[in-house]
């Protein structure tokens, strides 16, 4: 007779719920070097835009490669369906809240053209910028050799949920260690999965980097329409653990990026704290000067014909790109100077290097934000 076995719950934590504790030795900001190693680019700091169309465009990429980070442009958006792009954001932008989502999935209606799929990467690579594109599984076979020949610097393969195991109907599906070999030298990121046996698995065909979180975004409804999903803090130390126990099996290490949910200065360098060797940031980028939406910003799952997983939003543009990484600011809640943030969280551990700051303690804190703020909390209260 087989043993019926109930099924438990883990805990697990977000941003809110933890805290980094600062070290025996600190060390001067100035000192600090967050570089962030992918193939054979180094990039000044670990922070990559996110591939939303209403983030990156070639200029706004050309922008943040100019700024010390890199940007990933979607080969399956406007980019690529549209020559003109200009009047596609300004009918985003203008269409109110209840059909917002309807005129996504229209304008994505239109199919994807691998002449503009070029033309974007050679127009990146024109204006000085690194090119990193992405694609969802199902249309990576055809255009993964398209970008390379274009010239492209990486090339994402993402999802809502990305295994290296996928069951489907297809004579032949993807099959990631085929898609690594077939575009090298161009090295490969796939995401997101949030789990540590699955970060093994995908580790395990050779691909270069890992995107971790479901449903985090701020555009994203994937945990409100599907109810699936792990806190990002719990989902980076996961997956974090399986880069560790890879590299120490096989001396090959495989950067882990955290994606999606992170706002400010504390979540970015909780990420890090936490086992992320670089971030990947959507709706602050979208609220740029320098970001294509019009001061919207929406998911990449939004244009969904059958079940949309996304919602567009309102963020503006009030600040620009270098405010947004290196101020100076004014604001007191950690949603400019990202970069100012990170080397002094840093510094308050005394880690120079990412690798240094892995090692810092995190506890689990769910009061961090509220202890001690009373007055704060009074002034935030509505009338």
């Amino acid at each position: 007779m087989t043993a019926v076995e109930r099924k438990s719950l883990e805990r697990a934590w977000g941003f809110d719920d933890v805290a980094i504790v600062p070290g025996a030795v600190t060390t001067n900001p100035d000192l600090v070097e967050p570089t962030f190693k992918l193939g054979d680019h180094s990039f000044r700091v670990p922070i990559l835009a996110s591939a939303m169309d209403a983030v990156v465009d070639p200029s706004f990429a050309a922008a943040l490669t100019k700024a010390g980070g890199l940007a990933v442009l979607n080969l399956e958006g406007v980019q690529t369906r549209y020559e003109d792009t200009e009047g596609i954001y300004e009918e985003i932008a203008a269409a109110n809240l209840d059909h917002s989502t309807e005129i996504i999935q229209h304008v994505y209606s239109q199919p994807i053209r691998d002449d503009l799929v070029g033309r974007r990467i050679e127009e990146i690579i024109e204006l000085g910028g690194v090119a990193a594109v992405s694609a969802t599984p199902q249309n990576t076979k055809r255009l993964a050799p398209v970008a390379k020949e274009a010239g492209a610097s990486f090339f994402a393969v993402q999802s809502t949920v990305t295994t290296a195991r996928h069951v489907s109907r297809s004579l032949r599906g993807l099959r990631l260690d085929e898609l690594v070999e077939q575009i090298d030298p161009v090295p490969v990121l796939v995401g997101n999965t949030v789990d540590t046996g699955a970060a093994l698995e995908l580790m395990e065909t050779g691909i270069h980097a890992i995107l971790v979180g479901v449903g985090p975004g701020a555009a994203c409804t994937s945990r409100e329409v599907l109810g699936i999903g792990i806190p990002q803090v719990s989902a980076t130390l996961d997956t974090a653990y399986a880069r560790d126990l890879y590299h120490e099996r096989t001396g090959r290490y495989v950067p882990i990026i955290t994606d999606g949910g992170i706002r400010t200065g504390g979540d970015l360098s909780k990420s890090i704290c936490a086992g992320a060797d670089a971030v990947m940031i959507g709706s602050p980028f979208a609220a740029t000067k320098e970001a294509p939406g019009r001061g919207y910003h929406w998911g990449m799952a939004t244009p969904h014909a059958e079940l949309p997983r996304g919602v567009r939003v309102h963020v503006g543009q009030p600040r620009t790109l270098d405010t947004l990484l290196y101020g100076p600011t004014s604001r007191t809640d950690g949603t400019e100077n990202l970069v100012g943030a990170l080397r002094t969280s840093m510094a308050t551990c005394g880690a120079q290097s990412i690798a240094e700051f892995h090692a810092a303690r995190m506890v689990i804190a769910p009061s961090i934000k509220t202890e001690g703020k009373i007055y704060q909390l009074a002034q935030q209260m509505p009338g």
